[in-house]
């Protein structure tokens, strides 16, 4: 019998939240209830799964509730909101998956762990935010809590404009002997919304930092780490596209690495948008010769996996 493959699926945000509905505890885990299925269906297909999940609007609001409340009580720390927005997202994918695959007869756990990431404090991503997190704005609106809260503020890829913070590199996942320990026998989630990020002291010591490490960077390291055979980066498109959006659009099938990297210098990928997935994908099918990184659409998942959609990049 043939190994099952391991497959490290990242969510996109479309996976976790719909714009037709208001952002409460109850629309994320209805949305989630819809998008575990896709992930119980690979399973039941024999497929190993890690999940990684985003994180940017949840922990956006969970900041502006702590800082709204400041007068209550003293507004936590971002490490510290980044920490509740995975124990939160990963309760509610537990929670949806058991229950999609114990409709198709599997009994398999799932298991969510408290994730963190160390980052190099020296990072020059510190010294220039990029990473969209919370809600969308007008540009007014944004420029008001640029000066009034010294927030760093960006158009996002032509959705409106959103406050950003730094995105470093990921470059070691503490928990990793722990994710291994369960991954044979659970579906794991892990290094939600790219991970905590913290800095590692002279001492030994962890220290939270105020950043969001991108998702699907995180999970391409997870996907070195332990060996994935597949790097499924899930967005809302089927496929990368040359030219989105234009008279001239291009989708692209199986693409080499080398065109990949053809594409991200001639502009083609947004940046804080497809540019990180594309990048997460180069970087795993560069280090893993003869396995691949898939970018599909959550809908386009099993069909992607098995061959039958989505942007496929290989060495």
């Amino acid at each position: 019998m043939s190994k099952a493959k391991r497959v490290v699926v990242a969510l996109g945000g479309n996976a976790l939240e719909e714009k037709s509905l208001p952002p409460t505890a109850a629309s994320q885990l209805e949305v989630v209830s819809k998008t575990v299925e896709y992930l119980a269906e690979l399973s039941v297909r024999g497929y190993e799964l890690a999940v990684v999940h985003g994180n940017g609007p949840q922990v956006g609001r969970i900041v502006l509730a702590s800082e709204a409340a400041a007068e209550v009580t003293p507004a936590m720390p971002f490490d510290v909101c980044g920490a509740m927005s995975q124990g939160y997202i990963g309760y509610h994918i537990q929670q949806a998956l058991r229950l999609a695959l114990h409709k198709r007869g599997k009994s398999t756990p799932v298991v969510a762990v408290v994730t963190q990431v160390v980052v190099d404090k020296n990072d020059p991503a510190f010294q220039k935010p990029t990473k969209p997190i919370g809600p969308f704005y007008t540009e007014e609106v944004a420029k008001k809590l640029e000066a009034e809260k010294g927030y760093a503020v960006k158009e996002d890829a032509g959705r409106g404009w959103r406050r950003v913070v730094a995105s470093p590199m990921p470059k070691r996942i503490v928990e990793l002997s722990a994710v291994k320990e369960l991954f044979d026998t659970t579906i794991v989630i892990t290094v939600g919304g790219g991970g905590i990020p913290v800095i590692e002291k002279e001492d030994g010591a962890l220290e939270g930092v105020a950043a969001v490490i991108d998702k699907d960077l995180a999970a391409e390291k997870l996907s070195e780490d332990i060996n994935a055979d597949i790097l499924m980066i899930l967005t809302e498109v089927e496929k990368v596209s040359l030219n989105f959006k234009k008279p001239d659009q291009k989708d692209l099938g199986h693409i080499t690495v080398a065109e990949a990297e053809r594409y991200i210098e001639e502009g083609h990928f947004a940046p804080g948008s497809m540019l990180p997935k594309i990048q997460a994908a180069v970087k795993f099918a560069k280090a893993n010769p003869g396995k691949q990184a898939i970018i599909t659409s959550l809908y386009k998942a099993v069909e992607a996996v098995e061959g039958n959609a989505g942007t496929v990049i290989t060495m």
